[in-house]
């Protein structure tokens, strides 16, 4: 019979044989991670997941937690521990019952997020994404959820000229998938949010194509619709009781004969011209055609998610999902959300100005600037773009460019992959509205 590796934690100070860099000790029985303090504060759990990563990395197949771990405690030894390859079973310390229950419902909806982000761009078609999300969030409220597909041609004839064309380069055809969570009383009335992801399954950079290096972790790039959907899923889970609406804006990004060039322009149904001046900045034109229709909707608030900018990245890091918003009293209240959900955010800035920071000769905007990176400020004038497809940009929107979503490489905090970074903080907003 196969011995169980014990872990538990500790306040005590590690003994000075383990070295005064670890926080690890061992006994024949398992390994106890030693704290400064069993509070819940982050720089503690940060290290409850770096012993975590530490304890996957020695094979160990099954892991019990014992004594006294709390419930954020246990969740950040499951990131920790957490794997493309395989993940450790773990059986959990006791927690009361609903405190079990949310541990579940994120262990659920963070399992699919980060597998489906980390699929290879073959499997995950953009149809492929869209059907795959509708059916998780079926499966969790089915009597409440309705959604539709619209692909391809029909594209063109709703005329959404970011997303088809964007698509259009690919032999596997774009499509929006528009998802409507309504439970019973909401029939008659306008959602309380609309969540907009971008659903890029693989972006080679188009005509203005990424480098071998720059395009390898591109199936990530789908990173935003798996979040808001995963949100939307979490929030469910934990017993949203508002509608809510999703719209995913799924294509690929490729070279072909029938792909979109550059001076092409783009005329959007809220009558925005685009020039495009860069093909590798996509997925603000494929955002543009989901913020329209989420406009559309009345909802109070919109929150859209994407892996937008490099920029973003450069700003703040690969710890921090980077936050924008026109709106100040509703970015405050979002960041004070994703901190009590350890979820970190940073607040980039946003004028109505940065609508002016793409120019073009031909058209309303051009969709970046005509230099690497889109240029100083990147981030903040991407979602300047974005703010000219809402029809009231300064209340109610929330834009996430989502820097923590996936790491290239795996680190002492993380797997190689998808992190989910993103979804606890916008699910808990959404519980909360």
């Amino acid at each position: 019979m196969q011995q169980t590796f014990q872990i538990a934690l500790s306040d005590d100070r590690i003994e000075s044989q383990w070295g005064d860099k670890n926080n690890l000790s061992f006994t024949t029985e398992g390994a106890t991670i030693h704290l400064p303090s069993l509070e819940d504060v982050l720089s503690n759990l940060e290290m409850v997941q770096k012993a975590g990563r530490q304890l996957a990395s020695m094979k160990i197949p099954s892991f019990v937690l014992v004594g006294h771990w709390s419930l954020e405690a246990q969740w950040h030894f499951w990131q920790g521990a957490f794997s493309p390859k395989k993940l450790p079973a773990i059986t959990f310390a006791e927690l009361g019952e609903s405190e079990k229950q949310i541990l579940d419902n994120r262990i659920k909806v963070l399992s699919w997020v980060r597998s489906i982000i980390n699929q290879t761009p073959e499997d995950l078609s953009p149809i492929n994404l869209a059907t795959q999300a509708a059916e998780f969030l079926s499966e969790l409220a089915p009597e409440s959820i309705s959604y539709q597909l619209i692909a391809d041609q029909e594209l063109v004839e709703k005329e959404y000229v970011g997303i088809h064309g964007v698509g259009r380069g690919s032999t596997r055809p774009p499509v929006l998938l528009t998802l409507d969570y309504c439970p019973d009383g909401w029939q008659d009335q306008a959602p309380a949010a609309a969540l907009v992801g971008k659903g890029i399954t693989f972006d080679s950079g188009g005509y203005s194509m990424k480098s071998t290096l720059g395009m390898l972790h591109m199936k990530s790039d789908m990173g935003g619709a798996a979040t808001v959907a995963g949100a939307l899923g979490l929030a469910i889970a934990n017993g949203l009781n508002k509608r809510v609406k999703l719209f995913l804006c799924c294509a690929e990004n490729l070279v072909s004969g029938q792909a979109y060039k550059l001076a092409d322009i783009l005329e959007y149904r809220n009558g925005v011209s685009v020039e495009v001046v860069n093909t590798d900045a996509e997925g603000r034109l494929v955002l543009a055609d989901g913020l329209i229709d989420a406009a559309k909707t009345d909802a109070p608030v919109i929150i859209d998610a994407a892996t937008l900018t490099g920029a973003a990245v450069v700003a703040v890091g690969d710890k921090y999902n980077a936050l924008f918003s026109l709106d100040d009293q509703l970015a405050e209240d979002f960041a004070s959300v994703a901190q009590s959900e350890h979820d970190l955010t940073w607040r980039l800035p946003l004028t109505l100005d940065h609508q002016n920071y793409c120019p073009s000769a031909y058209a309303d905007t051009a969709n970046s600037r005509p230099i690497p990176g889109g240029g100083a400020g990147g981030a903040s004038n991407a979602a300047g773009f974005l703010s000219r497809f809402l029809t009231n940009p300064e209340k109610g929107w929330l834009h996430l460019d989502l820097a923590a979503c996936y790491k290239d490489s795996a680190n002492n905090l993380w797997s190689a992959g998808a992190t989910g970074r993103g979804v606890r903080s916008v699910a808990a907003f959404l519980n909360q509205l």
